[in-house]
């Protein structure tokens, strides 16, 4: 299941519905990213006071289905969520929420870092963030991509 929504979720409520009767389900995983108000970049006295997430609604959802039918390919998964936040966030608000559920732990830890790492890099999200030195919109970091790659080469993580 896939929602892209303005409203916060709870991550309890959407656990507790998660799967729900599904007993082939051995191990959940589940992932929340939050806001932070630390360093908008490394090494950086900078602080966030806002991000703000823009997208093209509809094409966003379609890259998220393509991402999660890659994500159900390559690992036995009994179910999926991803709830991805837009509009404007304050440091500690929920931006996305990530859950896989596979009969074993291994698929659904490995299938949710590759949800979270594709969606860090190929969804459709743009994010500015407001910072003590101003606004700017966030360049793809080096890192994200780097993890990314990973799920290219068909490598788990590391």
């Amino acid at each position: 299941m896939i929602r892209v929504q303005s409203e916060d979720f709870d991550p309890g409520v959407e656990l507790a519905r998660f799967g729900a009767d599904n007993h082939a389900i051995g191990g959940i995983c589940l992932f929340v990213g939050l806001v932070r108000d630390g360093a908008a970049e490394a090494g950086s006295d900078e602080r966030i006071g806002a991000m703000t997430l823009e997208h093209y609604p509809g094409m966003t959802e379609r890259e998220l289905e393509r991402i999660e039918a890659e994500a159900r390919r390559r690992w036995p998964l009994e179910a999926t969520l991803i709830v991805h936040r837009h509009g404007r966030l304050l440091p500690g608000d929920r931006i996305v929420l990530v859950a896989t559920a596979s009969p074993h732990r291994k698929a659904a830890f490995e299938a949710c870092e590759f949800l979270i790492d594709w969606l860090k890099t190929k969804a459709p999200f743009w994010k500015k963030e407001e910072t003590t030195a101003g606004a700017r919109w966030v360049e793809a970091r080096q890192s994200d991509e780097a993890a990314a790659e990973r799920w290219r080469k068909g490598q788990a993580a590391e």
